[in-house]
């Protein structure tokens, strides 16, 4: 009777352990624009991000994901695409993928935007793994990250490249003549579709 209890006890561990999840941590550096994966201590994963604007800033701080959509269209900014969602604030942030480029400086309203390959292959890490599982660690200051980009700005200028920023059109209007459409400054806003 004492040999089958062990031997019980002993399965026991075997299957817990086997069946047990993976500590998933996602760290965002706002001052940087980059994002780092890493599951059970191990770096898997370094991408540039998009987060938001200032004034739009996403929002700094410890977090548990809690939420998963993988067709998400933002209710509050014109039905934007917001494939891969994974939901870390209760007010609505979260890290999604993005087709309106600007990957690699903030450009959101409060997300954290990534290319859509690496928003698929974190949403099905954070699948596989557990929502519950998945920590967001959001670091840096957006405003660091502004002044890097202008002063990128500054140097293709200098390149002999104008450093021209889209102003707040719609790109049909971008496109053709349009008093306005373009603005010689580094600062951006972008409009109701993205760019």
């Amino acid at each position: 009777m004492r040999t089958t209890k062990f031997v019980l006890f002993a399965l026991a561990i075997l299957v817990s352990a086997t069946s047990a999840k993976a500590a998933v941590l996602v760290t965002v550096d706002k001052s940087t624009q980059q994002m780092t994966v890493d599951v059970d201590g191990v770096r898997r994963w370094t991408w540039p991000v998009s987060t938001g604007l200032p004034g739009h800033d996403t929002p700094s701080g410890n977090y548990t994901a809690f939420r998963m959509e993988a067709d998400h269209y933002s209710k509050e900014w014109d039905d934007a695409p917001m494939p891969h969602s994974i939901f870390f604030t209760y007010r609505g942030h979260a890290i999604h993928g993005s087709f309106a480029g600007h990957i690699g400086s903030p450009a959101s309203h409060g997300c954290v935007r990534l290319a859509p390959e690496n928003a698929a292959k974190l949403y099905a890490l954070v699948e596989q793994q557990g929502l519950p599982n998945t920590k967001v660690v959001l670091t840096g200051d957006v405003n660091i990250a502004m002044a890097h980009r202008g002063g990128a700005a500054k140097e293709r200028s200098a390149a002999g490249r104008p450093a021209v920023q889209r102003a707040y059109y719609p790109r049909a209007a971008q496109d053709s003549y349009y008093p306005g459409a373009y603005q010689q400054n580094t600062s951006y806003r972008p409009n109701r579709y993205g760019y």
